[in-house]
Parts: structure tokens; C-alpha cells; sequence
């Protein structure tokens, strides 16, 4: 590979989980099985079985869901390593949400373990504390921040120009709702299936008690740039800068977008 290539490696958040997410790869590749041990181990439950059997329906509960998602990520990491023969060295990464939990693994900034901690931890969090619901709006930020506002709701992730998320109580999501279709006639919004309004004001507490679970991780500085979701620009070098924005993230918007265009 050149020196003068790039690489912009990507990773999902929450949302993108299914039942039996891996379960093609564990059936044939030892390293896929190796990470989903090594994950189990740190877990304390077979995220295996939960990940392709999920005979509970646990997959889709946030303290699950976070968990299962980083450990395909990596999964899938280590294998398109091993399928090229050597380690791939990106020269950025960034994940959505969650997802900027992977990025950072694959930046070497966080390692497997205390990341799988972190994401259980804070799934547990979001999932025990948090409150309200989550809509994606056909409109920009500012605009959906206006019609936000006026139902106690707020933006919780910029995704495209023109795809804002928004989160509040149900209640509030539903009149947000009749009020687009009354000034967007043409205009659809769709309610996601989240266990709380992420990114929003309705997180604060799940944040506070996470604070302290984040200082107890240290991050490595390496060469690989991390996109923040919470500034839409690089992480800084150093533990506490990176501690501070994923505490942050949890309660403001998601600057995807914003992201993306700083990658390039």
C-alpha cells in the first residue's frame, strides 16, 4: 500500500443490531471466535449466544445492544486485517454514537477490554436513567431545533442536511409530530425504536453517573485521528479531553454530518 494513502475507517451505533449480527462470520473464522470469547470473558455473559440466538430478545435492550454492536465492530475489524494480510493503520476513524466507541479501539486510543466495559456500562446507564423517545425529522438542524423547542424537545443528532433527530417525552414527540404535518404536509417524521431520548437533556443523569466510570479508563495517544461526535471535529490528545467529550456526547447532539465533511 502507498504511503500517500488514506483511510477513513467507519463504524455504527446503536440501531444498526439484528439477531444473529455475526453469527455468519463466528461459524467460520477463528479470530471472529476468539474476539466473541475475549468479549464474554470481560462481559460476564455468552454475548455469543445473546448476539446470534437471542432467544429473550435481549438484543434490543440498550445494556445489550451496546455491547454486541462494539464486538461485531471489532470482530469485523480484526478480519479484514487478517484478510489483508497485515494491520491496516487508518488515518481516521469515527463511528455514530456507540460507534465512536469503536473508532476509538480502532485508533488504538482505547483497548477491546475497557471499551466493553465502558459500553456495557453505559448502555446500563442510558437504559436505567434515561427517559423519552426519539423521532427523525425530514428537516435541517435549524429548523428542527425551532419546531423542537416549542415541544420541549431537543436536536440529538445531525445526520444529513436534511435528517435531524430529535428526542423528548412521547407525549411531546407526538404533538412535535402533528405540528410538521400541519406546516410540512408533504414532510414524514418516523419514531425509532430507542429506550430513551439519546443526546438530549432527558440523558443527564444517565451522564452524571457515568462521569466517574469514564475516569477510571485511560486513552492512549496515537497517530490515528478521532472524530468527536460531540464537536464534529478531532479528539484532542490526552485522556481528559477525550473523557470530557464522550461524557458530553451523551447529552448533546450527534454532529454526524459535521463529522463526515471535517474527514475529508
Amino acid at each position: 500500500m502507498s504511503e500517500t494513502e488514506a483511510y477513513l475507517f467507519l463504524f455504527p451505533g446503536q440501531g444498526a443490531q439484528y439477531r444473529g449480527m455475526g453469527s455468519d462470520l463466528h461459524a467460520q473464522h477463528a479470530s471472529v471466535q476468539h474476539t466473541y470469547a475475549e468479549a464474554s470473558d470481560v462481559l460476564g455473559y455468552d454475548i455469543a449466544s445473546l448476539s446470534f440466538d437471542d432467544s429473550g430478545n435481549d438484543i434490543h435492550h440498550t445494556r445489550y445492544t451496546q455491547p454486541a454492536i462494539l464486538t461485531h465492530s471489532v470482530a469485523c475489524l480484526r478480519l479484514f486485517n487478517q484478510f489483508l494480510g497485515q494491520p491496516v493503520t487508518p488515518t481516521v476513524t469515527a463511528g455514530h454514537s456507540l460507534g465512536e466507541y469503536s473508532a476509538l479501539v480502532a485508533a488504538g486510543v482505547l483497548d477491546f477490554s475497557s471499551a466493553l466495559q465502558l459500553v456495557s456500562t453505559r448502555g446500563e446507564l442510558m437504559g436505567a436513567y434515561g427517559s423519552g423517545e426519539m423521532e427523525a425529522l425530514p428537516l435541517d438542524q435549524e429548523q428542527a431545533g425551532i419546531i423542537a423547542a416549542k415541544h420541549y424537545c431537543a436536536v440529538a443528532a445531525c445526520n444529513l442536511p436534511d435528517q435531524t433527530v430529535v428526542g423528548g417525552l412521547a407525549e411531546d414527540l407526538d404533538a412535535l409530530a402533528s405540528d410538521l404535518n400541519e406546516q410540512f404536509p408533504k414532510k414524514h417524521s418516523t419514531r425509532l425504536k430507542t429506550e430513551g431520548a439519546f443526546h438530549t437533556y432527558l440523558m443527564v443523569e444517565a451522564a452524571k453517573r457515568f462521569r466517574p466510570v469514564l475516569e477510571q479508563i485511560d486513552f492512549r495517544a496515537t497517530e490515528v485521528l478521532v472524530l468527536s461526535n460531540y464537536t464534529g471535529d478531532f479528539h484532542e490528545t490526552g485522556s481528559a479531553g477525550i473523557r470530557s467529550r464522550l461524557f458530553l456526547q451523551l447529552f448533546y447532539p450527534v454532529l454526524w454530518h459535521q463529522s463526515l465533511l471535517r474527514a475529508l
